[in-house]
C-alpha cells in the first residue's frame, strides 16, 4: 500500500514537469513565430517603400527625357538633373535598409523638377511668339515687295511727295529692361524679378516739310496684368483721354532725332509688355516685349 502511495506520488510529478515543459515549448513556438511576423513584415515594408521611391524615381527620369527631347537652350542643365536622377536610382538598388533617407533626395529633386520644366515650357513659349513673328515678317516683306514693284513705272515725283508728308513718322521702338548696380552701371535682363528700370527708346524719322520745333509725346507701359506703370497721369484731348506713364519732350529741326527715357520701378510683372507711343491722342507707334 505504501508502495503504491509513493508510485502516484512520482507519477504525479512526471506529469508535472511534462506539463511545465510543454507549455515553455508552446511559449518559445509562439514567441518564435511572432519575431518571424514582425521581420517578414519589417521586409515586406521596405520593399514597399523602396519600389514607391523608384517608381517616383522613374517618373522624373520620364519627365526629363521628354523635355530634353524638345532640344531647347536649357537642354544641358536638363541632363546634369536626369543624371542625378539615375545615379539616385542606381543606389537606391544597391541598398538593402532604411530608404527613408531618398524620399526626401526625390522630393528635393520634384521641386527643383517643377521649376526647370516651367522654366523649359516659357523657353517654349517665347520661342513660338518669335516663329510666330519671323514669319509674318517674312509675308509682310514679301507683299511689300510685290506692292513696290506694281508701283515701278509711276511717277516717281508724285511718290517723293507722298513721303514727304507733313505728319512725323516714329521708327525703331525698343524696350529693354536693367538690373541697376550700386555703382549706378546698368546689365540688361530678360527676368522680372531682376529688372529695376526700363528704357524705353524710338526715333523721330528726319522729315524736311514738317513744322519744327517742340514735340512732345506720351508714352504708356501696360504690364501683363494690365496696368499702367510709372506716372498714371491723366491728359484730356476734348473728349478724349489718356492715361500715360510718362510724357517726353523734343527739340525737333527736321532731322532725325533718337529719344530714350527710363522708366524705374519695382516688383515688376512677368510676361508680355505693350508700349504705346502718342502724338498727343494719336498713336504712332506700339511695341512689346516679355519678361520672364
Amino acid at each position: 500500500m505504501e508502495n503504491q502511495k509513493n508510485n502516484n506520488s512520482s507519477l504525479k510529478a512526471v506529469i508535472a514537469v511534462l506539463a511545465i515543459l510543454l507549455v515553455g515549448s508552446l511559449v518559445y513556438i509562439f514567441k518564435m513565430t511572432s519575431d518571424s511576423d514582425v521581420v517578414k513584415n519589417e521586409l515586406t515594408t521596405t520593399l514597399t517603400e523602396k519600389e514607391s521611391v523608384m517608381k517616383d524615381l522613374q517618373e522624373l527620369k520620364a519627365t526629363y527625357d521628354a523635355a530634353i527631347a524638345e532640344n531647347t537652350s536649357m537642354s544641358d542643365e536638363l541632363i546634369q538633373e536626369r543624371d542625378k536622377v539615375v545615379g539616385l536610382m542606381d543606389d537606391l538598388n544597391k541598398t538593402k535598409g532604411d530608404v527613408s533617407k531618398f524620399r526626401s533626395q526625390v522630393q528635393a529633386m520634384q521641386g527643383k523638377m517643377k521649376v526647370l520644366v516651367a522654366e523649359n515650357d516659357e523657353l517654349k513659349k517665347q520661342n513660338g511668339v518669335l516663329t510666330v513673328q519671323r514669319d509674318s515678317t517674312i509675308v509682310v516683306l514679301g507683299e511689300s515687295k510685290k506692292f513696290n514693284e506694281v508701283l515701278v513705272g509711276q511717277n516717281e515725283e508724285l511718290a517723293k511727295t507722298v513721303e514727304k508728308g507733313s505728319k512725323l513718322s516714329i521708327l525703331n521702338t525698343k524696350t529693354a529692361a536693367y538690373k541697376l548696380r550700386s555703382s549706378g552701371k546698368q546689365i540688361e535682363t530678360d527676368k522680372a524679378s531682376r529688372a529695376d528700370v526700363l528704357k524705353i527708346s524710338f526715333t523721330i524719322a528726319e522729315n524736311q516739310i514738317a513744322k519744327s520745333g517742340d514735340k512732345t509725346y506720351y508714352v504708356q507701359v501696360i504690364d501683363s496684368k494690365n496696368n499702367v506703370l510709372g506716372d498714371k497721369k491723366t491728359e484730356s484731348f476734348g473728349d478724349k483721354s489718356l492715361v500715360y506713364s510718362f510724357q517726353t519732350k523734343v527739340q525737333y529741326e527736321n532731322k532725325t532725332v533718337d529719344v530714350s527715357e527710363d522708366l524705374p520701378g519695382k516688383n515688376f510683372e512677368k510676361g508680355t509688355y505693350f508700349i504705346n507711343i502718342f502724338d498727343n491722342d494719336e498713336l504712332v507707334s506700339k511695341s512689346s516685349f516679355t519678361l520672364r
